[in-house]
């Protein structure tokens, strides 16, 4: 995988199907882990992949890692499997949205 024509596209694709920013998806992450009385710290809010999502957006491409290019590539097929730009869920279908949202993805933003 480092190749580097391999790594552009995956940069690429990454990005394409990660439409959220990075504050965004940070802001999802605290949100998605808070309850009634408490919040996480924003460091270890989410997943452990929704938290390599964010620390990726925030790298530039030539600071990649190959683990990070491993994650990239299991978010690209795990996006890639869950929408369909004929049938993205709609704003009812919240379980399926909050699930792609903590991979990066809303499917509701344009």
């Amino acid at each position: 995988m480092s190749d580097a024509l391999e790594t552009d596209a995956l940069w690429d694709d990454f990005h394409r199907v990660v439409n959220m920013t990075s504050a965004e998806l940070a802001a999802w992450l605290r949100v998605s882990d808070a309850d009634e009385t408490t919040e996480p710290l924003p460091d270890q809010a989410g997943s452990e992949t929704g938290q390599h999502v964010l620390a990726i957006l925030r790298k530039r491409r030539t600071d990649l890692t190959e683990d990070d290019l491993r994650v990239m590539a299991e978010v690209v097929d795990t996006i890639t499997a869950q929408t369909d730009p004929e049938n993205e869920p709609a704003a009812e279908d919240a379980p399926r949205r909050h699930r792609l949202m903590t991979l990066g993805h809303d499917p509701l933003k344009p």
